[in-house]
This record gives structure tokens, C-alpha cells and sequence, in this order.
């Protein structure tokens, strides 16, 4: 098992929704969310393919991280990783299902804790170099070191590196600490990269990395935009259809809906709410349900935000319904528990939240709390400041004088981390990691940055309850037992809610269909490629 002080080991990068962080952000399983399309256009499943054509995209995310699949958590970072980067299990964008990769088949499980990966025969990394078992050693090892903080230990907590061996050159053995049931999901989060390139520049690596996908990057330019060419030597299940790709940096909302309605670009994500009608009338939309919440956290180690009363008070003061239907145009589902409702381990939450002012009033009265003025921080990005100003109204509305402090995610995230704040409304994704509830779970309330460092809530019973929690989930192998436990602590995060959501968000996407054949939009902030072709 990996050591506690392992587990306690977090990047410290920040993973927005805003600025390009969370909104990928982040739980790939079986399912990839429902939507409504809102279109009449053609999908772009008919007409030939132009092989030597180019497919040009509107990102609505800065260049803010590096590409190193070790401590990315960019949105656009991540996005891009998809294309160039393979581990020996992937995790379809669209539809969340795991398939052998860079391994030749899924991991051959020999006994409850150990399985076997044989490497894809003749497999090569961008730079012509063929991929080793040394190479594979190399990734897992330096995720797991503690030294290098890599938040995807996190997610790993059955093995360690000890636990990752060579059988003979092709194959490689993982030996883990218990039997874990997503134990192949679960290694997809572990990127394949290239010992010999890594060790001699890392810094240059995490600029312009070389992987094993069916695209290469062959420049990333802040502010502007990435380019990828295809990767004729690939050999593996998703090959490039396209000669290449231009990812267009169009942080403007007005700036992408532009180049999508003047058909400049062939796809965009992160449609403004407001302007999927406009385009549905030019190109195809569709708004798909997402894990991607919209969260309240709070400041535990600051009176009274100890006091889960307190706490409760807000969630029962902001009239969430109203917030969707006026500031999302609908385009959210309310909260009832830690997942969506549609997500394949959703259980209903204990505790479930409806305006109730008078609820809201009473709690703080009982936490012996008047006169409350608290400044609220939010992150720049659209929707949310959209919405923020519902929330001041709402909380002003029972007696907490709220002021709005909304800025660009790297400084909300400073002002957190350096405890100067006391409640924080934000965007969060880490689905793009992977779908299950564990993974979706620890990423908030493991014992890591979050849960240290944000809402500061380690030393309770609740927290040491909850970790024991998490820890019996992912031992268990029986669904319904599973299902029982997340279930428990469901209920016990929405109780107590350190950090909770308010909604899960949908996410419009728009895109030519005359241009692209089988492009599916997805339920994680990005565009996946794969699979995709220009039409000629």
C-alpha cells in the first residue's frame, strides 16, 4: 500500500475551471452524460474523407501549465494529451470506456493483486525511439515517488513502485496491495513517456513533450495556438485522420462564436449559454451533462465557518433552481448528491438541498451567528460570474452581507492557499482523470492539497470517518457494497460540506458538420479528436 505520507502528497498546480484548470478538469467510466442537441445540421457521418486536410478548433483556454503528464492539470494541457500521449489503458473521451492502448490488450489479471500488460509490438515515440519496459518502469516510478508530488499518486493507492516490475522486455507486472476492481481505469491515468527525453530536459519535455499518440505537438504558443501534425509511424487503435490540427487559443467568448459562425474554425468548446440558440441556426450544439460542478467551499479553520451549521446556512440560502433557470439558461441539473444523477454511481445524498431561507436564518441563530459580512471568492470564468451575483443576492437575503471578490482562478487560488479567504464559489472537473466515484472523491477530500491546504479540514472526526471510508470503497469488489459505501459518504460530505456542489454543469459544444465526420462532443471541458476526419 502506498505509504501515508504518499497519499499526503498533492501538486500543487492549480486545477481551475476558469482559466483553464478544472474546467476539464476530470471520472471516466461508462458513461458519458445525456444531452440535448439543438440542432438541425448534419452530423458529419457522410461524405468522403480529405486524408491531407486539417482540422482548426476554438479553445477556451489559456496555455497556463506545462504538458508533462506527471503534474498537468490544465484543461487545454490535458485536451492535448489525449491526442499525443498514450498509457498502456486509455479511457474514451466520449464514451469513458477503458481500452488497451499502448498495452497490447487490457492488464491480464494472473491472482486477486497481480496483473500483466504486454507492450503494443513496435511501438514508437514521436522522436523514433522505440518504447521499452524501461520506459514504462520510468512513468509509473516517477508518478509514485513522493519527491516529485505528483497528484496521480493520489489516485494510485493500491500500488506502489515497488509494486511495478519487468517480467521480460515486452511485459510488465504490477503487484498491488489489494484487489481493486478498476484496477484497469485506474492505470490510465499513467502516461507512457520516453526515460531517455525526460531525464535529459525536463523542463523542455514539459514544453513540448513526446508521447506515443496518433498526433504530435509540434508547437504550443500561449496566447495563440497549438499545433499538431499526425504521426505516420503510429501504430496503434486510433489512428489520425486528419494531417494535422490547429487548436486556436480564443480565451473571448466572443472571439470563439465568431470563428464558429463564420465556420473559420471547425469546432469550439465552452459555448456561452446565450449563444447556443444563435448558433444552432448555422452549425450543430449540443449540451451535454457533466460531472462538472459548480462548488461552495469553505475556510474550516476560521470562525464560524467551523461550525457545519454555518456552513449548511448558505446551501439552504441560494435558490439554485432560480440560478440555473436565470444565470445557466437551464443548463445545469441541482445537486443531489456528490455525483450527477446520471452518472453510473450516483446514490441520493441524505441531505439535499432546497431554498429555504427560514432554514438558512435558524441555523445561524442556533450557531449564535449575526450580523455575518463575509467576501465571497469567485473565479473569472463566464458562467460563473454570471451566476455570482445571484448568489450575493440570495446570502444577502438572509443576513450575510456578502462581497463579491471575482478574479482570474491563479489569484482566487493564491489568496486560498495562503488562508486569506473565507468562502470561495468555484468551478470544478476532475473527471477528465477518470469516472468512478473513488477517483471523483479523492481528488476533493483525500488527504491532499484540498483537504490540507483549502477548506483546512484534516483534523476532524468527520475527515479521519471519511478517509477510512473511502479506503473500505476501494477494497470492495461486490457493486452493491460499493455502491453502499460511496453511498455513506455521500451523505456525510453533504452534511457536513467543507466543500460541496451546488449544481453539475452541462457543457455546449458547437461544431461544423459538413466539416467533420463522427465528431462527438463530449462531458469533460475540451474536444477530443480521435476517431474524427475533415471532410473533403
Amino acid at each position: 500500500m502506498l505509504k501515508a505520507t504518499l497519499q499526503k502528497e498533492a501538486s500543487r498546480r492549480t486545477f481551475l475551471a476558469g482559466t483553464g484548470a478544472i474546467g476539464i478538469v476530470a471520472a471516466l467510466a461508462a458513461c458519458s452524460g445525456t444531452g440535448s442537441a439543438s440542432s438541425s445540421k448534419a452530423s458529419g457521418s457522410a461524405g468522403k474523407i480529405d486524408k491531407n486536410g486539417t482540422i482548426t478548433a476554438g479553445m477556451s483556454y489559456a496555455l497556463g501549465t506545462g504538458f508533462d503528464p506527471m503534474t498537468t492539470t490544465g484543461a487545454l494541457t490535458m485536451a492535448a494529451n489525449w491526442h499525443t500521449l498514450e498509457g498502456l489503458v486509455e479511457l474514451d473521451p466520449v464514451t469513458r470506456n477503458a481500452a488497451a492502448a499502448l498495452g497490447k490488450a487490457l492488464p491480464k489479471q494472473k491472482d486477486d493483486t497481480t496483473y500483466t500488460v504486454t507492450l503494443r509490438d513496435g511501438a514508437k515515440f514521436h522522436d523514433g525511439s522505440a518504447v521499452t519496459i524501461d520506459d514504462v518502469l520510468f512513468s509509473f516510478q516517477r508518478v509514485l515517488d513522493p519527491a516529485n508530488a505528483s497528484l496521480y499518486a493520489d489516485f494510485l493507492p493500491f500500488l506502489s513502485s515497488d509494486g511495478v516490475t519487468k517480467v521480460d522486455d515486452k511485459t510488465v507486472q504490477f503487484h498491488i496491495d489489494y484487489p481493486f476492481a478498476l484496477f484497469a481505469e485506474r492505470i490510465s491515468v499513467v502516461k507512457i513517456v520516453p526515460k531517455a527525453a525526460v531525464q535529459a530536459d525536463p523542463t523542455g519535455y514539459d514544453a513540448l513533450p513526446v508521447g506515443t499518440g496518433p498526433y504530435k505537438l509540434v508547437s504550443a504558443t500561449a496566447n495563440d495556438k497549438l499545433v499538431f501534425q499526425r504521426f505516420d509511424d503510429y501504430n496503434g487503435p486510433r489512428k489520425a485522420l486528419a494531417a494535422g490540427m490547429t487548436w486556436n487559443l480564443l480565451s473571448d467568448a466572443s472571439a470563439r462564436v465568431s470563428a464558429m459562425q463564420s465556420k473559420r474554425v471547425d469546432a469550439i468548446e465552452d459555448v456561452p449559454y446565450l449563444n447556443v440558440d444563435g448558433l444552432s441556426s448555422v452549425v450543430d450544439t449540443k449540451s451535454v451533462q457533466s460531472f462538472g460542478l459548480l462548488f461552495m467551499m469553505f475556510n474550516t479553520s476560521a470562525k464560524p465557518f467551523d461550525d457545519k451549521r454555518v456552513r449548511q446556512a448558505f446551501f439552504y440560502a441560494i435558490d439554485i433552481d432560480k440560478l440555473i433557470k436565470n444565470g445557466m439558461l437551464g443548463n445545469a441539473a441541482a445537486a443531489s448528491s456528490y455525483v450527477q444523477k446520471d452518472h453510473p454511481d450516483y446514490v441520493k445524498a441524505k441531505t439535499v438541498y432546497k431554498h429555504n431561507p427560514s432554514k438558512a436564518k435558524k441555523l445561524l441563530k442556533e450557531a449564535g451567528v449575526s450580523g455575518l459580512k463575509i467576501t465571497l471568492l469567485t473565479t473569472d470564468t463566464s458562467w460563473v460570474s454570471d451566476v455570482a451575483p445571484l448568489i450575493k443576492e440570495d446570502l444577502d437575503a438572509v443576513g450575510i452581507k456578502t462581497t463579491l471578490d471575482i478574479g482570474q482562478s491563479a489569484g482566487q487560488y493564491k489568496k486560498v492557499d495562503n488562508n486569506q479567504f473565507e468562502v470561495m464559489v468555484a468551478p470544478g472537473d476532475p473527471s477528465v482523470f477518470g469516472n468512478d466515484a473513488d477517483l471523483l472523491l479523492r481528488w476533493f477530500y483525500a488527504d491532499n492539497v484540498w483537504s490540507q491546504q483549502r477548506y483546512r479540514w484534516t483534523s476532524s472526526t468527520e475527515f479521519k470517518k471519511l478517509q477510512s471510508l473511502l479506503d473500505q470503497g476501494a477494497k470492495q469488489s461486490d457493486r452493491k457494497d460499493q455502491l453502499a459505501t460511496w453511498g455513506k459518504i455521500y451523505d456525510l460530505v453533504s452534511d457536513e460540506v467543507p466543500l460541496y456542489p451546488l449544481l453539475h454543469r452541462k457543457l455546449p459544444t458547437a461544431w461544423n458538420g459538413d466539416a467533420l465526420q463522427n465528431f462527438k462532443p463530449i462531458s469533460m471541458t475540451g474536444l477530443s479528436f480521435l476517431g474524427v476526419a475533415p471532410t473533403a
